[in-house]
């Protein structure tokens, strides 16, 4: 009955994080609150087998266990390097790479593979991005041609340590508690280097051939926008003249919006308080056949000859700007009209592309998720206010905010001690990132509110509501089960047939649901199987790490697939071309090395 239920509420459990229904911390708490219900529904019932359940307190563990708090101050950690500029000096290194394709793909791929290795992945994408775009802006390169084999390096470099990744992290706690041994900060970095040269030369070569050519420095193009703005002059017998434009329509709607007025040479930007003069000139989005409607209704007239680019919006204090929006922002699931976000940072909203869709209207009721695109029309005090909110992520080089760059050499000085202390097995890898968060606030690299903030509490829930997930499957026996399915198929003899099958299911999954979950309910399969092959465990754990954390074949796979998605202007098949074959260059690799690394 155990094993029935469990299997059960993992398969809800799979469904919504594949449906996206909800979102992924939501599902893990979820997930968390069933079983533990469950374990007390079967308890005073009295259905089932003592001890063949978690108990409330095993339940909640995944709060108070060491991978959960040790991702959680990596967070911090990455923080510290971001504040201080530590990252983005060596992402500087790219601009004098913009007119050489082929060392700027390289460069960047070993630069972002290298940092992945120690600071959380998603970082070191969010401080590249605006100086790739910068950079191709610069060489007249595509972007496309560069985003993805960043986000792809990323991943890859993030399997070469221990605090690389959260999968790793919980790998290697769930194999403690096993009492099956733990992974050194370095146990990885073999197999890791070898993956992450491979990748970086398959990735010079993707650049080339394989990777679109998509892209251009229009952002108005881009945002297919030339449609849908137009400039209208107002008649000396329009009903606006005289008018406040933030009391008519014309102000008020989201159908038809006045972006400026164009008056005695100047540009008055959102001019909603503004009083209408014959001879303005409206800046307007709208639809044609709004535009159609509002030239008969106001008395306007269609100035002809007007091209929408970027230059024709931009003036002297107004400039365009694209944002994104990343892992772990507090705008996700929330729309453009409940943050309000024209009165709160004076800038407006001019298009939003989200998923496979460009959107021009009713942008107000449009639904932000991780990886959507923002098109920014704003004066630069505005830019200035919206860069500084870690809620999004402007792909611009604008002015930036003022960063402790005096405090870099503490910086990474704190966090280099962390991996020197953990490598040399002086502290266990928590104890010793969390005393580098302490140090680096005491060092003011880091203020004790930017240090929360820093954290994506999004992760820590789904680790924490995840975990309970695989104690059950190892207390009920599901794993076992599972495992005696898999080694029914690929007979009990082979141990590389195994490993072949487990590194194919996990790197599928991983596709489709969150990494750590499937290393969460994989791993205690891996652990029977090794059990029931009489083998070393240590390969089949490994094979999970690996194929978990490198998810290339999808956009929505990994958060860094999703945050470069549409500043390279990619579509869906764009990743499943370019990252299916490096999926299975990985695989195999990996069987192949995994056991000569980590033999059975």
């Amino acid at each position: 009955m155990e094993i029935v239920l469990v299997l059960c509420i993992t398969a809800v459990a799979v469904w919504l994080f594949v449906t996206e229904r909800f979102r992924v911390d939501l599902v893990a708490l979820m997930l968390m609150g069933a079983l533990i219900v469950a374990g007390l529904v079967l308890q005073f019932a009295g259905w089932g087998q003592t001890g063949r359940w978690i108990t409330p307190d095993e339940g909640v563990s995944g709060f108070s266990n060491p991978a959960v708090l040790t991702v959680a101050a990596m967070f911090v950690l990455s923080a510290g390097l971001q504040k201080t500029g530590a990252v983005g000096f060596v992402a500087r290194w790219l601009e004098g790479l913009a007119r050489h394709p082929v060392w700027l793909v390289l460069v960047t791929v070993v630069l972002a593979g290298v940092l992945s290795a120690f600071i959380n992945n998603t970082a070191v994408v969010a401080v590249f991005l605006p100086m790739v775009l910068a950079a191709c802006a610069r060489g007249g390169m595509p972007p496309s041609r560069v985003l993805i084999p960043l986000s792809y390096a990323a991943q890859m470099g993030g399997v070469c340590t221990l605090v690389g990744t959260s999968t790793n992290l919980l790998v290697h706690a769930l194999s403690e508690r096993a009492g099956v041994g733990s992974f050194d900060l370095f146990e990885f970095t073999p197999l890791g280097v070898v993956l992450l040269a491979v990748g970086s030369v398959y990735l010079v070569v993707a650049s080339r051939w394989w990777l679109p050519h998509r892209g251009t420095v229009q952002r108005v193009e881009n945002y297919q926008l030339g449609p849908y703005l137009a400039e209208l002059r107002v008649r000396p017998d329009s009903r606006l003249v005289g008018r406040v434009l933030g009391e008519t329509p014309l102000g008020r709607g989201d159908t038809v919006a006045v972006l400026e007025v164009l008056r005695a040479g100047r540009r008055l930007f959102v001019p909603l308080q503004e009083s209408v003069r014959a001879g303005d000139v409206l800046l307007v989005r709208a639809d044609p056949r709004a535009l159609m409607e509002i030239r008969t209704a106001w008395g306007l007239d269609l100035l002809p000859g007007f091209a929408a680019t970027d230059a024709s919006l931009e003036g002297e204090n107004l400039k365009l700007v694209e944002v994104i929006i990343p892992a772990g922002s507090a705008w996700e699931g929330r729309t453009l009209g409940s943050l309000n976000f024209q009165h709160r940072y004076g800038a407006t909203v001019l298009a939003v592309r989200a998923g496979n869709r460009t959107l021009q209207q009713r942008l107000s009721q449009v639904e932000l998720e991780v990886g959507d695109a923002l098109l920014v029309l704003g004066p630069a005090e505005a830019l200035d206010r919206l860069r500084a909110d870690p809620n999004v992520l402007m792909l611009q080089p604008v002015d930036e905010p003022i960063l402790r760059r005096h405090k870099v050499p503490l910086a990474v000085g704190v966090v280099a001690g962390v991996m020197l202390l953990t490598g040399l097995n002086v502290l266990p890898v928590m104890v010793s990132a969390i005393v580098g968060c302490i140090a680096l606030v005491m060092c003011r690299c880091l203020t004790l509110d930017e240090a929360y903030a820093a954290v994506d509490w999004r992760v820590v829930f789904l680790l924490a509501g995840t975990w309970p997930l695989g104690l059950a499957l190892q207390k009920t026996g599901a794993a076992a089960g599972m495992a005696e399915a898999v080694l029914f198929l690929t007979g009990d003899t082979n141990p590389w047939l195994a490993l072949a099958v487990l590194y194919a299911v996990t790197a599928f999954l991983t596709e489709f649901l969150s990494n750590n979950a499937t290393a969460v309910m994989l791993t205690p399969v891996a652990l029977s199987m090794a059990d029931s092959l009489g083998a070393d465990p240590k390969p089949f754990l490994m094979a999970v790490c690996f194929a978990a954390s490198t998810s290339f074949a999808t956009p929505v796979g990994y958060q860094t697939n999703a945050m470069v998605y549409h500043p390279g202007g990619y579509r869906y098949m764009d990743f499943v071309r370019v990252g299916l074959p490096l999926n299975l260059l990985f695989w195999v690799i990996s069987v192949a090395l995994i056991p000569r690394f980590w033999p059975f």
